[in-house]
């Protein structure tokens, strides 16, 4: 028998932006819209009928012209952006849409911006709250649906309020996402809607749910059918240790039903862990999750979308993030959820970067941003940064110093060491945290670049100046103008038909020896091998004899020369080629 349940959604979005607000509206408006007890409260998650969403959002609901099947919707409540990245299923997030809580008066910041990453990777449909409207200076609560309350403001602010969402526009469009104001979308598998809201005067909170419910109706039907007496399957969101009961699981039931003294499969980093069910526990009505004086009943059965907290033996070793399923065949269950694990875990010989995560959740998220960018993943997996992780970091050094780096998502550095030749990086923003790993990235190979230049025969020219002979040979001594690029002693020198002559030996300036002189400079060198008046002359130009070696280098890194040097560059192969065209090529 199928069934279907309600969508879950999840509210994300930057810290203080109001995620929790707008659910605490939402929640408070249910209560008030019907009698109490009509909203549910699970593990981490508000259930709120169709008919709560219906006496809310009134008749905007009926303008929609949809036959409403869902139950109503399932809003996931854990505070903080982890908890969205901790909710997966295989193949994807537990999400089924998405309301991201945008600040309209600050625009998008970092979490923003990791949210964006992570709703794009997993393909997760979403909209926009421009919540905080009612900071807009000068805004007035009319008690009315949105439209006529934004009718109602002055022009002035009618003007800023527009002026602000077509910011978010903008910055959605450079992501590559086309989206408007809810009302003036013409096509929302195309658009994404923003709707304006106050968590604080409750505007924009009706429109919200009606958008929310109408794409979920609309969209997301097919995709929200179960077995009702099917085996549950789940995600743990959190991990904890309850006094008198030991450690116990909070999670969120996506399909079939779960029952007490069910045998369940949960994922760990080692061996699945089999158990059954000792207790299901959900919170009394209304009661506010994140309070942990918060009571809860014991329950003998749940159902497809919920949350609820799970008392077995054993749950040791369960994590974050990890599958929990109902099965009457353990071994094949055990083989799947490991297969769906090392899906995630990456363990290879190749060259690439260590990655560590609180959670299976979040280090998916992490690593399907990475990939997406192409950086190669040597290590990934779950818990704080260790003495191994560091030092496997260090083997990987010697071959390319850029991925001698352990990036640790909202974990700790446990190791206890330091060592100079390996990269730390720890977030709690994984946009940031790739953000800083390309910085780096790029500033090392610059220094790098830098370093391997300074190895190399560098383009340069220069004139032996009339009048500033003071050697003749053994070795001859002579002034001369640095006309483009730079000398240092070592160098070895040819004249303008490619014949290579001597080396600069020493560089003197007002009687000091330098270690090297730039253009525009006039100094005095030594060359030894030549006489003036037989090999040199007064008056010459001579150039620095780059071998074919260097100059193959020196094009690869060229990025590095400035255009000057390139273009000498260019000139001293025009010399090489006279002898062999083929020089250089």
């Amino acid at each position: 028998m199928t069934n279907i349940r309600s969508p879950i959604c999840t509210v994300i979005g930057h810290v203080d932006h109001g995620k929790t607000a707008i659910l605490d509206n939402i929640r408070h408006t249910s209560i008030v819209a019907v009698e109490a007890g009509k909203i549910t409260q699970a593990i981490g998650a508000s259930i709120i009928p169709l008919e709560t969403v219906k006496k809310i959002s009134g008749k905007l609901l009926e303008k929609l012209k949809l036959k409403f099947t869902i139950p109503g919707l399932l809003f996931i409540d854990t505070p903080g952006h982890a908890a969205f990245t901790n909710l997966r299923k295989r193949g994807g997030n537990l999400a089924d849409i998405a309301i991201l809580v945008i600040d309209v008066n600050e625009g998008f910041k970092e979490q923003s911006m990791e949210c964006i990453e992570i709703l794009k990777t997993y393909k997760t449909p979403f909209i926009i709250a421009a919540n905080k409207i009612d900071l807009i200076q000068g805004w007035q609560n009319k008690d009315k649906l949105l439209l006529e309350t934004i009718k109602e403001q002055g022009q002035k602010i009618q003007e800023i309020l527009d002026r602000k969402l077509y910011e978010i526009v903008g910055k959605l469009s450079e992501l590559g996402f086309n989206s408007e104001r809810f009302d003036r979308v013409e096509d929302y598998t195309k658009q994404i809607a923003i709707v304006p809201t106050s968590a604080k005067t409750g505007d924009g909170i009706p429109e919200l749910l009606m958008v929310i419910t109408g794409l979920a109706q609309k969209y997301l039907e097919k995709g929200l059918k179960y077995n009702v007496k099917g085996e549950a399957k789940g995600t743990i969101l959190e991990v904890k240790e309850q006094k008198g009961i030991g450690k116990i699981i909070d999670v969120i039931i996506y399909d079939g039903n779960l029952k007490v003294d069910d045998t369940i499969v949960v994922g760990t980093l080692d061996e699945p862990i089999t158990t059954k069910v000792r207790a299901l526990f959900e919170p009394l009505a209304l009661a506010e999750m994140r309070d942990k004086r918060s009571k809860f009943k014991s329950v003998k059965a749940v159902y497809a979308a919920t949350g609820v907290r799970i008392s077995a033996p054993d749950l040791d070793k369960a994590v974050a993030g990890m599958p929990v399923l109902v099965t009457k065949e353990v071994e094949k269950t055990k083989k799947e959820i490991k297969k769906t694990i090392q899906e995630v875990l990456i363990e290879t010989d190749k060259t690439g970067i260590i990655v560590k995560a609180d959670s299976l959740g979040s280090l998916e998220a992490v690593v399907n941003l990475l990939k997406e960018k192409k950086i190669p993943i040597r290590k990934a997996s779950i818990g704080d940064i260790q003495k191994k992780d560091l030092g496997e970091a260090l083997t990987i050094y010697e071959e390319d110093p850029t991925k001698a780096v352990v990036l640790g998502f909202n974990v700790k550095d446990i190791s206890g060491i330091c060592y100079d030749n390996v990269k730390l990086i720890i977030h709690d923003v994984i946009y940031k945290l790739i953000e800083d790993l390309e910085k780096w990235q790029i500033e090392l190979k610059k220094q790098m670049e830098a370093k391997a230049l300074e190895a190399l025969v560098m383009p340069a020219k220069i004139q032996i100046m009339k009048g500033y002979v003071f050697r003749q040979n053994n070795p001859a001594v002579v002034g001369v103008d640095v006309l483009e690029g730079v000398i240092k002693p070592g160098i070895p020198l040819m004249k303008a038909d490619g014949k290579v002559l001597t080396e600069i030996k020493s560089i003197q300036s007002e009687q000091e020896s330098i270690s090297k002189a730039e253009k525009g400079k006039q100094v005095a060198i030594s060359l030894p091998k030549v006489t003036v008046g037989r090999q040199i002359i007064e008056g010459d130009t001579l150039y620095s004899a780059i071998s074919e070696k260097d100059f193959r280098k020196l094009k690869d890194l060229k990025r590095n020369l400035k255009k000057e040097d390139i273009a000498l560059l260019k000139e001293i192969a025009e010399i090489k080629r006279k002898e062999e065209p083929m020089w250089g090529v």
